[in-house]
Formats: structure tokens, sequence, C-alpha cells
């Protein structure tokens, strides 16, 4: 999961892939932006299915790879 989910944030924003690690602050860093997290936040529901409330849009779910992934798991966890 955190392998698409890089690739994603790469593709989007023309990035190598290797360069964003789990912890990488993404928006600290100036890797994403607030349309990169639109687009995120629908690749996300595509993805996994995963529908994301507004009250969730925070860095702690959203601050880098590893913080996305266990986001998503938590949520398809929650769904299922």
């Amino acid at each position: 999961m955190k392998d698409k989910i890089r690739n994603f944030i790469a593709e989007t924003t023309f990035s190598e892939p290797g360069t964003i690690q789990d912890g990488t602050l993404i928006f600290d860093e100036g890797i994403f932006d607030s349309m990169g997290l639109l687009g995120l936040i629908n690749y996300l529901e595509t993805e996994f299915g995963v529908v994301t409330d507004d009250t969730e849009l925070q860095e702690e779910n959203f601050g880098s790879v590893e913080r996305i992934a266990t986001f998503v798991e938590r949520k398809v966890a929650m769904a299922g």
C-alpha cells in the first residue's frame, strides 16, 4: 500500500519515488500542496474505497506516506 501511495505522489508531483520515504513530511518538504491533497483523496477513494471526511483532513492523517497508509488501514478496518 505504501508503494502505491508513494508512486501516486511521485507521479503527480514529478518526483522520483526514491526521494519520498515513509516518514518524509510531504507538505513541509514542499512536495505536496492543497491541490495535491485533493487529488490524493480522490485516489484513495478510487484505489482503496476510502471516503475522507473534512474533519479528517489533518496533517496527522496526511503528513507522510506512513501517516496516509495508517489512515487508510484504519478506515478500511472500520468499514469491514
